[in-house]
């Protein structure tokens, strides 16, 4: 559906680049277009545009979900309202930076949290509280108190599912 979703738009400036080239240049169809064809195809082409433009946009916001993952086994889950708000903080203070595909968090500098082994809560405890590894490479104490701990809990429980 998405590789639909993807080509649709492109066909029609293929048809449309055609449909101008086969005019004789853009003056030539502009005013073939205005006047040489009928007034069904004058109303059916804007149309056309308009309503791909409104809904190749549409399903793909519809289809897209709420991010719950890329992974199907945690987007079958139920998730708790402590998860939902872990989930909510990493996206706000950790995303950024890191991988985690239980968020289809991107993060470019970083470690994929998917990748660097075992997860528990305290590991992850320690590293909001140290900045990482220590190494001044993330900022210490984004996160504090309860929000670190709800952070750390999602992510050991998430990480590498």
């Amino acid at each position: 559906m998405e590789v639909i979703l993807f080509l649709v738009p492109w066909v029609l400036i293929g048809v449309g680049v055609i449909y101008v080239s086969l005019s004789g240049g853009p003056g030539a169809a502009r005013d073939r277009y205005l006047t040489g064809g009928n007034r069904a195809f004058r109303i059916a082409i804007p149309l056309v545009y308009i309503a791909t433009g409104i809904a190749v946009p549409a399903l793909v916001i519809a289809n897209r979900g709420e991010a719950e993952g890329a992974t199907e086994a945690l987007a079958a889950s139920e998730i708790s309202s402590k998860d939902e708000r872990g989930k909510q903080l990493f996206r706000d203070t950790c995303a950024s930076c890191h991988n985690l595909d239980a968020v289809n968090a991107r993060g470019v500098s970083g470690p994929d949290l998917d990748d660097i082994g075992e997860m528990t809560p305290a590991r992850v405890l320690g590293a909001i509280k140290n900045g990482g590894t220590g190494q001044d490479l993330m900022p210490a104490a984004l996160l504090d108190g309860e929000n670190a701990k709800l952070v750390a809990e999602y992510v050991a429980r998430v990480a590498g599912e």
